[in-house]
């Protein structure tokens, strides 16, 4: 298989460094390029053309969430994953909002940061339910103006009682697998109602499709399961 390409993007020198260390020696993987903030990560991505880029959301000159919004305009087949120290972090809902394929804390294990580049390579978020669900319920509260993909009530109406069982299901942290077993679905149908209301509330994975829920009023801040 084609080694993923990955951009490494933190402000921190001994960070970065670390995470190139990390990924480097793995032959699933190639480090194309390190950036010291946002603006940097957008330009290099730009030339490198990365699979995906590890991103710091805190950085000077242009933050991380700012320049996933511009890779996730520019080079919509790029994917972002966010980094952050805290799990609890408003910042990580902007990047998720503007395109990140999904977040994990920096005291993730190496192992933990590999398997989730190669998720979000394919196109799927990679966010713990548990911290998620966690996060949204804390820092959404009513829907943003200026974000990209809001669910419209026209959108959420057009979706079929079965499809909208499942966003509730997805948006209090459930798991294909558990989602299946809970509506006596096979894991196939799961994910084919999945394609469906993706696509009728324009969102671009699972993250933002938990976000939708909220904004949307499917599911109140504190509902959600998982801790």
């Amino acid at each position: 298989m084609t080694p993923i390409r990955i951009l490494v993007a933190d402000d921190q020198p001994l960070v970065r460094r670390g995470l190139c260390l990390i990924l480097s020696p793995d032959p699933a993987f190639t480090v194309v390029g390190e950036a010291g903030n946002g603006a940097e990560a957008v330009e290099l991505a730009r030339r490198l053309r990365p699979d995906v880029v590890v991103m710091d959301i805190r950085m000077p000159v242009l933050d991380g969430v700012d320049a996933t919004r511009e890779l996730a305009r520019a080079l919509p087949d790029c994917r972002v994953l966010a980094l952050s120290t805290f799990d609890l972090d408003e910042y990580v809902v902007a990047a998720l909002r503007a395109g990140a394929c999904g977040f994990l804390p920096k005291d993730v294990s190496p192992e933990e940061l590999a398997a989730a580049i190669r998720t979000v390579r394919t196109g799927e978020a990679v966010v713990a339910p548990r911290l998620l669900t966690r996060l949204i319920s804390t820092y959404v509260r009513t829907p943003a103006p200026a974000t990209p993909h809001p669910a419209p009530a026209s959108a959420s109406a057009d979706l079929t009682p079965r499809e909208t069982e499942v966003w509730r299901l997805i948006a209090t942290g459930l798991d294909n697998d558990a989602i299946a077993g809970a509506l006596d679905l096979s894991r196939s149908t799961v994910k084919n109602h999945i394609t469906s209301l993706f696509a009728k509330l324009d969102v671009r994975d699972r993250a933002q499709a938990v976000i939708a829920a909220y904004e949307s009023g499917l599911v109140a801040a504190g509902a959600a399961g998982g801790g």
